[in-house]
């Protein structure tokens, strides 16, 4: 009996083992007119996020097949000769079955493997939100182009309210597929951004299984918020210093006051020159009571840039090194703007990324 269960257990692990794939196998079925021998390149992105080929297969009797094995989970393109768009998929080692038409290879079904059918659940998803904002936005131009005022603007709060859908079907996702590729994709996108608080991104990313967490996608999630702690609230703003629109050096620290903004800007942005006339009226109402404003651009050209000062009325002090997204950039973990940092009297961060109304709200509460 002893010898029975021992090799009963033995049949069970080769059955165990023969049953996770050794590698991935990627079926695609086309329809449309393709002739046998067209050629399909799979192409995977670059660090300068070009597409590069990996591989070659061709079409016969409408399918083609790529076999590989997967180490890590990679967002991977297929490309058809002749045809427009691509399909994507993720290399994880098992069947990955692509059905698509020629004509719209972007509306691919890709389903097989618990990588990819996530991926498509996601893809549904986000394709009905995006037909929805497509289709509201077509009667908002039309009713623009009416001139029916009344209707456009309730069909402009519709628009606004379906990105905050997104957003909140974007979140939730992520909180709820920890251990998903495309969850890392689109936290790494919400860090971009920055439409979400950075210790609320961090807790999402705390919640990734290491799998996820070894992903490039992961491993650059993980710099990222290593280099946020540098400038995180509580920690004490590093200084830096950079030309005005006169030419002199200013530095941070020679501006402090009770509380100081750093806001930072350029001519080129448009939420940032939206942003502008509420930081004036910020300026005009707190700066008897200490508060001071240093506007860090990440212009261009300086006469873009001093042009922009001029023509929104930016009375405070102004520095900018005129090289886009510089090391003042880099030394904040900054990727896109507008973004603003408040300091105390010691240069201590105690706030980030508000605007408007919020922005307003944490200056008075400050300055009481």
């Amino acid at each position: 009996m002893k010898k029975i269960l021992i090799l009963a257990s033995f049949i069970a692990t080769l059955v165990a083992c023969k049953s996770t794939p050794e590698g991935y196998v990627v079926t695609g079925t086309i329809t449309g007119e393709l002739k046998d021998s067209t050629q399909v390149f799979l192409k995977k992105l670059d660090a300068r996020k070009q597409p590069i080929d990996l591989d070659t297969a061709f079409v016969k009797n409408g399918e083609f097949i790529f076999k590989g094995v997967a180490n890590d989970l990679e967002l991977r393109f297929v490309f058809i000769d002749k045809a427009q768009g691509y399909i994507s998929f993720i290399t994880e080692n098992g069947e990955i079955n692509i059905n698509a038409q020629k004509d719209s290879l972007g509306f691919a079904n890709v389903e097989g493997t618990i990588q990819n059918d996530i991926y498509g659940d996601f893809n549904d998803n986000m394709r009905a939100l995006t037909n929805k904002y497509t289709s509201i936005n077509k009667d908002y131009r039309n009713a623009k182009n009416s001139n029916d005022a009344a209707t456009a603007e309730a069909l402009e709060d519709e628009l606004k309210e379906l990105i905050e859908e997104r957003k909140d079907f974007e979140k939730s996702f992520v909180k709820e597929n920890p251990n998903a590729l495309i969850s890392a994709f689109l936290l790494q996108s919400m860090l971009a951004s920055k439409v979400f608080p950075e210790e609320e991104v961090k807790s999402m990313f705390d919640a990734f299984t290491p799998e996820i967490k070894a992903t490039e996608p992961g491993k650059e999630i993980q710099k990222i918020i290593e280099k946020g702690k540098a400038v995180a609230v509580g920690s004490k703003a590093p200084n830096f210093s950079a030309p005005t629109p006169t030419g002199e050096k200013l530095a941070l620290y020679d501006v402090l006051g009770k509380i100081t903004i750093i806001d930072f800007w350029a001519a080129w942005c448009k939420p940032c020159r939206a942003e502008n006339p509420n930081v004036v009226k910020l300026y005009n109402k707190y700066h008897e009571k200490g508060l001071n404003i240093l506007g860090v651009s990440f212009d261009k050209t300086p006469g873009a840039w001093k042009k922009a000062i001029e023509d929104d009325g930016l009375i405070w002090d102004h520095v900018s090194n005129v090289q886009y997204f510089d090391e003042i950039a880099k030394l904040y973990n900054l990727n896109a703007i507008p973004a603003t940092v408040i300091l105390d009297e010691k240069g201590i961060i105690l706030a980030k990324n508000l605007r408007g109304a919020a922005l307003e709200e944490k200056i008075a509460s400050l300055l009481q």
